[in-house]
């Protein structure tokens, strides 16, 4: 269960929440989530999620590690905002968290009462429609909030026109 969503009430705003991770359809949640963010007057949240299944190793190695790990997750949401803000004139949130993704999206959607909507783009590979979306569709991994998922295939101009 969530808690309460505040993004209704006075002072606060309904936040869009897109996942930036190395797939290619990621963008064109991106380009959604901050577009509906536009025209509804809310806020885009860039979430990166540094998986830390690789840092097992001897303490100084650990530490180069994960500051490798920041430093591209940081790159990947500058390069994400840059896109958004010149495009859109809007300045996205960016968040940075460690763990597995479902369970960072669970916490990040819990501990910010105004994210409203989770933003996820499905891929168009044969492979299926990404490891996010996929892990939507099992029992424990459902969000608690509603997910909109766009199609990899969608122009900015369908965006445009469906956001």
């Amino acid at each position: 269960m969530v808690s309460k969503r505040l993004s209704r009430e006075a002072g606060h705003r309904r936040k869009f929440l897109a996942v930036i991770d190395d797939t290619p359809e990621c963008e064109r949640a991106v380009a959604y989530a901050s577009r509906r963010a536009k025209s509804t007057n809310g806020v885009l949240v860039l979430l990166y999620v540094i998986e830390p299944g690789d840092f097992q190793h001897w303490l100084g190695v650990e530490k180069i590690m994960r500051d490798e790990a920041t430093a591209t997750a940081n790159a990947a949401l500058d390069g994400h905002a840059k896109v958004v803000r010149e495009a859109l004139g809007i300045e996205p949130e960016q968040v940075v968290l460690e763990g597995r993704p479902d369970e960072q999206i669970h916490k990040l959607i819990e501990d910010d009462q105004d994210i409203a909507i989770l933003v996820l783009a499905a891929g168009a590979a044969k492979e299926g429609p990404g490891p996010l979306v996929a892990s939507i569709a099992g029992k424990g991994a459902a969000f608690p909030i509603p997910v909109t998922v766009v199609p990899q295939n969608l122009s900015d101009e369908d965006i445009e026109n469906l956001a």
